[in-house]
């Protein structure tokens, strides 16, 4: 328990790694990023989204198949 302390001490106590100047540039790249492509990545989003929604209709008419050991669910 003592050691698992002051392993817990020393992670806490360790200077080196990620500072938060860079995680705050990171982020305003990822912002820029974000705002520069917005229309393209709208677009993107609501295709997607479309297309998982007529293949959601179109798959509606098929009944689910439940593999036996007899039948197969394979087309």
């Amino acid at each position: 328990m003592k050691m698992t302390i002051n392993g817990l001490k020393k992670f806490w106590q360790d200077e080196e790694g990620l500072g938060t100047l860079e995680i705050l540039l990171i982020v305003a790249v990822l912002v820029a990023i974000a705002i520069i492509f917005r229309k393209w990545i709208v677009s993107w989003f609501q295709k997607l989204i479309g297309d998982a929604n007529s293949d959601l209709k179109d798959n509606s008419a098929v009944a689910p198949c439940a593999p036996s050991p007899t039948t197969s669910c394979a087309p």
